[in-house]
């Protein structure tokens, strides 16, 4: 290990990502503050205790407090190394940096001589050297660096994370790293503190190509998507199965096309590619009806529950429509942007009686539980012998012993081909 190695770190933002990173840093010997504006988080944490549900973050996290090399505290400390791990929503069309910025002020009173800030928030290119220029403005007697000028005392560099919620822990530590520094030595210092727990390739290039890497991983993705969700569109119009077409499809040697579903959720391929968008709008037109695609297939499913319910009411009916998951994709508790989340909400508007299923769930999330006529349950099977109309939205593992057969009698919308 180099002597360039960071002694002691502080992580920015506490949630699915920067507290799995600072309990992976402090679980191998590293002195790590975590830092959070939420006091109920932080209280947590210092409990020995987590806010998010992933597998083994909790148990790993309880072994970091009691060794004393993780705590967590609402305002940053001086370190060796900073990692910034805080949202970008998306709004208006344009990325939010403020919580980056944020950020960025509340670590500049602490910085020093010497010290490494990384940031890993997914971000519009050009957003690190725009951090770097407002550490600049706050700390004039620190030299931040320029790509035109090596010579700095604060390394400033960007490394996306590249994790799949389920599985946090295991690829932070095995997938490979993109490392973007400002500068050539940037990028070396940031690598130093990747050594030391990642076991994947480190892989050193540009700030701006690393910002822009992130982004093209996920729009990639959501091209696919949107191929898929565009395919269960047309086979839906010409009466064909999509996933047996998909299927048979995908038996040809170069050809394999994703699943289609109600929609895309997730902090990260539902907002990165308008990211792409607003930085080159002219030029991004097949990115840009790819989030559009994915964007309208809630729509789409939305009809076809209307016209389930409406089916129902003419033959005199109160119907009861189920909805199973709400989540953003199977088996997490993560509601960010999800399409599943937004149709139960717009259902919930409608005279109907809505029964909602969400094992992640302990309470209705999001403007649910501002609806009478909708009621959280715990028996799915009681609930699918209550309900006319039967919604798959998330194929969560709690749903799996649910077979065609209980379903027979019932109006059944299923976006994810679970019974199909």
């Amino acid at each position: 290990m180099s002597d360039a190695r960071p002694r002691t770190i502080c992580v920015v933002g506490l949630g699915y990502i920067g507290l799995p990173t600072a309990v992976v840093l402090a679980s191998r010997g590293v002195s790590v503050v975590g830092v959070d504006i939420s006091e109920d988080v932080v209280a947590k944490i210092n409990r020995g205790q987590v806010h998010i549900v992933e597998p083994d973050l909790d148990a790993v996290t309880a072994r970091a407090v009691q060794t004393g090399k993780l705590r967590a505290a609402t305002r940053p400390a001086p370190a060796d190394a900073f990692v910034i791990a805080v949202p970008t929503p998306f709004h208006e069309g344009r990325a939010d940096l403020r919580y980056v910025e944020a950020a960025a002020a509340s670590i500049a009173p602490v910085l020093k001589r010497g010290d490494l800030v990384v940031l890993e928030s997914t971000s519009p290119p050009g957003t690190t050297e725009r951090m770097a220029a407002q550490l600049a403005a706050l700390r004039p007697d620190l030299r931040m660096p320029t790509p035109q000028d090596e010579d700095c005392d604060v390394h400033v560099a960007y490394c996306p994370e590249r994790v799949l919620p389920g599985r946090v822990l295991v690829e932070l530590v095995e997938n490979d790293r993109v490392i973007g520094g400002i500068t050539a030595r940037c990028s070396a210092r940031a690598e130093e503190l990747y050594r030391i727990f990642c076991t994947g390739s480190l892989l050193r290039t540009g700030v701006r190509t690393a910002e822009m890497c992130k982004l093209t991983e996920n729009s990639f993705r959501d091209v696919g998507i949107a191929f898929a969700n565009e395919l269960s569109i047309i086979c839906d119009r010409l009466g064909i199965n999509v996933w047996e077409l998909i299927r048979l499809a995908n038996h040809h040697p170069r050809v394999k096309i994703l699943q289609p579903g109600p929609g895309v959720g997730g902090h990260c391929i539902a907002v990165d590619p308008w990211f792409i968008v607003q930085a080159a709008p002219q030029e991004s037109r097949l990115i840009r009806t790819a989030r559009e695609v994915n964007d309208g297939k809630p729509s789409y499913v939305l009809d076809k529950i209307k016209v389930a319910i409406d089916a129902a009411r003419a033959v005199g009916g109160h119907p009861k429509a189920l909805v199973l998951g709400l989540a953003f994709k199977p088996d997490v508790d993560d509601f960010r942007e999800s399409p599943a989340l937004r149709i139960a909400e717009q259902v919930a508007g409608w005279d109907v009686e809505l029964l909602v299923s969400e094992p992640f769930a302990e309470r209705l999330p999001g403007d649910l539980s501002r609806h009478e006529n909708v009621r959280i349950v715990t028996d799915v099977h009681e609930a699918i012998r209550e309900a006319h109309i039967v919604v798959m939205l998330v194929n969560h593992r709690a749903y799996s012993d649910i077979a065609r057969a209980d379903l027979d009698g019932k109006v059944v919308i299923d976006t994810r081909g679970v019974w199909s």
